[in-house]
């Protein structure tokens, strides 16, 4: 069985780390590392092909059609001879890789990966791990509300668990301020307690929905708020500190989905992302609109 990882374009180094620190062996296509065995767990893979076939393709209509017998759906990554690669995708079905919107989600639909190795050779996988052509989606984005672009990493999240909150939810952003976060949690209906030492930014705060509570968002005691279905922070802190704070809801059975950033400075540090990692429920994501970050979401295990 061989597995491949797609790195995104600046994070090749962060992923090579990460799959050594496995005991994986690579072989590189440009950006995409094809290792030999079961998937393993990792963060900086912008998506993972499952199940990768290598497949010997005597012309681009034998290529076109030894996709199309597969399945409907498939993403192109090309880095080598795209023209001909170009000329195999126009005969394929057109996927509809429309912009999304907040709160709409992705086609469940599966969405294959192919790559030429040479003019004559594919590596086929019929299921990834992201719902987006490359791991890279597509957002209408909205230019005026938000106080910042922060607010793309809450709205990937949501595309990508295929679910976000709603009108009724009870939601906590910690280190919320300015509110971009708290904007689209309150776009969507939800009821919002917002924690930082820092106001929102008057539209936000302004928004039905959202109470602002100056503090500190590390101490918080869960106990004090109660049940609360979603639990979010794009807090700039160290990994082990806001790992802390995330523990101690984890522990406290209190939050239904927590989505928190992990800010990463200067190296890399993959001991502390393996601590997140180890979290109950929890799964690690470098997502497009990450930048030396991962995000990392944490589902309640009842």
């Amino acid at each position: 069985m061989r597995t491949a990882y797609l790195a995104h374009p600046d994070f090749r180094r962060q992923l090579a780390d990460e799959l050594a620190r496995a005991g994986v062996g690579v072989e590189w296509h440009d950006r995409l590392a094809i290792t030999t065995g079961d998937p393993v767990p990792c963060a900086w893979a912008a998506n993972v092909w499952f199940d990768v076939e290598e497949v010997a393709v005597g012309s681009i209509s034998s290529a076109s059609g030894t996709l199309t017998a597969r399945q409907r759906n498939w993403a192109m990554f090309a880095p080598l001879h795209r023209g001909r690669a170009k000329l195999i995708a126009e005969r394929l079905p057109h996927v509809s890789a429309k912009a999304l919107d907040l709160g709409q989600f992705p086609p469940t639909a599966p969405l294959g990966s192919w790559t030429l190795l040479a003019p004559d050779r594919m590596l086929v996988a019929d299921r990834c791990s992201s719902p987006f052509p490359n791991g890279e989606p597509r957002f209408n984005e909205d230019r005026s509300g938000p106080p910042n672009r922060a607010y793309l990493k809450l709205w990937e999240t949501f595309a990508r668990l295929g679910r976000a909150p709603s009108s009724g939810d009870r939601c906590v952003d910690l280190g919320a301020s300015p509110g971009g976060w708290t904007w689209s949690l309150a776009r969507l209906g939800a009821s919002v307690l917002a924690v930082d030492k820092a106001p929102l930014d008057a539209r936000v705060a302004a928004m039905p929905g959202v109470t602002w509570r100056q503090g500190s968002a590390f101490a918080l005691d869960p106990a004090d708020i109660g049940p609360i279905d979603w639990l979010c922070s794009d807090v700039i802190a160290y990994p082990d500190r806001l790992a802390r704070v995330v523990e101690r809801w984890v522990e406290s059975g209190l939050a239904g989905t927590i989505v928190c950033t992990i800010k990463l400075q200067g190296d890399t540090d993959h001991g502390a992302v393996d601590r997140w990692r180890a979290l109950p429920g929890a799964e690690v994501l470098h997502l497009h609109h990450n930048k030396h970050e991962l995000t990392c979401v944490v589902s309640r295990v009842d």
